[in-house]
């Protein structure tokens, strides 16, 4: 038990408060996973999301790692498809976070809409459209979010 104990105390050094975290669960936590009838998981939300609110704010924001393609070329296929699929990519430069991939934020598995609900104002900021209400998906429009044309099949 003391290995886990010292490896937990060790994970990040700008951990909130016992208090802080606490303020955080009643005011800043709006959001859960669940099946998503746009593709696959989605975000959803669990309480009233005001509009002009970041429902992903976190207590300790990522830092990030960059990659070009071909530092990455050695990571088995599982991985690499894993940082394709959660991972921002610009001109072949991967943002990987330091804290790997055990701890994603929820805003990775935003799905996309050509109707959205939520932006992305700065990398890694959000901000609701619009009052998004309990059990609403939680979608951005990817084709503005990262300046790119997305194309899914079946879905706009």
């Amino acid at each position: 038990m003391s290995k886990f104990v010292s490896w937990v105390k060790n994970m990040g050094q700008n951990r909130p408060t016992r208090q802080e975290l606490l303020a955080h669960l009643h005011d800043g936590v709006y959001c859960r996973l669940s099946a998503s009838p746009i593709h696959g998981v989605g975000v959803f939300a669990i309480r009233d999301i005001p509009k002009g609110t970041n429902p992903f704010k976190v207590m300790a924001p990522d830092d990030y790692y960059y990659y070009t393609e071909d530092e990455l070329k050695s990571v088995s296929p599982g991985v690499m498809k894993l940082i394709d699929q959660f991972c921002y990519c610009v001109d072949g430069v991967y943002e990987i976070p330091k804290r790997s991939f055990n701890t994603l934020s929820l805003s990775v598995y935003l799905n996309h809409s050509k109707t959205p609900n939520l932006r992305m104002i700065d990398d890694g900021e959000f901000e609701a459209l619009m009052d998004i209400a309990p059990g609403d998906e939680v979608t951005m429009d990817y084709d503005h979010s990262f300046n790119d044309e997305h194309v899914f099949d079946g879905h706009d």
